[in-house]
């Protein structure tokens, strides 16, 4: 199991998503989870984060309908 759990909130951010998960994906601390939370996204958002997830093992996808404003 790993040590911690990253979760990133994903709507509709295609022209940030590489950015960020390439951040995450560069730190030095490696014993982690990285749980990518689709909303609903109406651009390719989800295709990028199904392309993250067969790269890396300690990425997973989730991918629901957009739930509204929390």
């Amino acid at each position: 199991m790993p040590e911690i759990s990253v979760v990133v909130p994903v709507y509709n951010v295609r022209d940030y998503l590489r950015k960020n998960i390439e951040s995450i994906l560069a730190q030095t601390f490696t014993d982690y989870e990285l749980i990518l939370v689709n909303d609903g996204s109406k651009d390719d958002s989800l295709s990028i984060l199904r392309e993250y997830e067969q790269k890396d093992s300690r990425i997973t996808v989730i991918d629901k309908p957009n739930g509204g404003l929390s």
